[in-house]
C-alpha cells in the first residue's frame, strides 16, 4: 500500500484531476531520458519528460510477494534522444525505469508507482515495444556458481585469462561483399582454419557499424576468402571495405579449452561429473568378469 504526500492526496480527494504518468528512463551509461503522456512537458527532480513522444503503457500488474511485476511500454520513436540504433544496439538492455503518478499542474505533487528495468525490446517497422520488469526479477537471476560440465567464465575475462590479443586468437578484416546484414565474405583471415573464430566476438573498426559488435555464429574459410556468419543482423548496413576486428570462440568445453588455449589449469567447468549414463547405471549379476557382477560379489 502507497502513501500518498498530503498535497496530492488533497488533489485526488478534490475530484477534479490534472494527472499524468511520467516514465523516467536511465541507461547503464548514465543517459537519463525523460517521457510524459500529457501534452506538454513536465519536469521535475532535474529531468524534463518529453511530451508527444509517442509513449503509451499497459496497466501495471501487480501482485503480492516476490512475483515479477511487469507491463508493455510502446513507443513511436518520435523524440529527437531516442534512436532505433541505439535500441537495436542494446543501449537500452536492462537501463533502470521509474514510473511516476504526477499531478502536472505541480509536479511536486507526486507518487512514484513503480521501479525496474527494461526486458525485451520488439521493434517493428515504425514504433518498439519495451517490457518493464519489476525490481523483483532480479531474484530470478543466476548468482555463483553451477555444478556443470560446461565453464561459467567467459573468454578472456580474469577468471579465465586467455589474453585474447594475442595474435593466436585475434585477426583483423576487411569486408569484400555482404549478401545480407548477417552474413559477408572478408580478406585478411586465411591464417586462420574454419571454425576458429566460431562463438567469438566481431568489433567494427570502419565503416556504418564503427564501434559496434556481435557474436559470430560461423567462420569458414575457402582459399584466402573467410565467409561469416552473425548471430543477428547489425544496424546499419554492412558494405564493402568497412575494416573489423575478430576475436577466437570458446565452446565452454574442457577439450577445447586443452586443445586450442592450452588453458586447461583454469577451467572453470566440472569436466569429470558423472553423466545420465552413469546415473542410470545399475548393478548386474551377468558375467562374473563384468564390473556389475564384482559389484555384487
Amino acid at each position: 500500500m502507497k502513501t500518498l504526500p498530503p498535497g496530492l492526496q488533497a488533489h485526488l480527494d478534490s475530484g477534479a484531476t490534472t494527472l499524468a504518468w511520467c516514465w523516467r528512463v536511465i541507461r547503464q551509461d548514465g543517459v537519463t531520458f525523460g517521457f510524459t503522456d500529457h501534452d506538454r512537458d513536465v519536469t521535475f527532480d532535474g529531468t524534463t519528460f518529453e511530451a508527444a513522444s509517442g509513449f503509451t503503457g499497459t496497466d501495471i500488474e501487480q501482485s503480492i510477494g516476490l512475483s515479477i511485476d511487469n507491463l508493455d511500454v510502446t513507443g513511436a520513436l518520435q523524440s529527437d534522444r531516442l534512436s532505433e540504433d541505439d535500441l537495436a544496439a542494446g543501449l537500452f538492455d536492462d537501463a533502470r525505469v521509474e514510473i511516476w503518478r504526477v499531478n502536472w499542474s505541480e509536479p511536486e505533487q507526486r507518487v512514484l508507482m513503480m521501479r525496474g528495468s527494461i526486458g525485451e525490446v520488439r521493434r517493428g517497422e515504425s514504433a518498439f515495444t519495451a517490457e518493464l520488469r519489476s525490481l523483483a526479477h532480479y531474484l530470478d537471476q543466476k548468482r555463483g556458481r553451477t555444478y556443470q560440465y560446461a565453464c561459467d567464465a567467459a573468454l578472456g575475462d580474469a577468471r579465465c585469462t586467455v589474453d585474447l590479443d594475442d595474435p593466436a586468437y585475434k585477426g583483423s578484416g576487411v569486408v569484400l561483399a555482404a549478401s545480407t546484414p548477417y552474413l559477408f565474405t572478408a580478406s585478411g583471415l586465411d591464417s586462420f582454419a574454419s571454425g576458429w573464430f566460431d562463438g567469438g566476438l566481431l568489433s567494427w573498426t570502419g565503416g556504418a557499424n564503427e564501434s559496434r559488435q556481435m557474436e559470430i555464429k560461423r567462420f569458414t574459410l575457402s582459399g584466402t576468402t573467410a565467409q561469416i556468419e552473425l548471430w543477428r543482423s547489425m544496424v546499419s548496413p554492412i558494405a564493402a571495405s568497412d575494416t573489423f576486428t575478430i576475436t577466437a570462440g570458446c565452446d565452454k568445453t574442457f577439450p577445447t579449452c586443452k586443445a586450442k588455449f592450452a588453458n586447461q589449469i583454469n577451467f572453470r567447468g566440472f569436466p569429470h561429473m558423472p553423466g545420465n549414463k552413469f546415473l542410470m547405471a545399475y548393478p548386474s549379476s551377468g558375467d562374473p568378469g563384468n564390473d556389475g557382477s564384482s559389484m555384487n560379489n
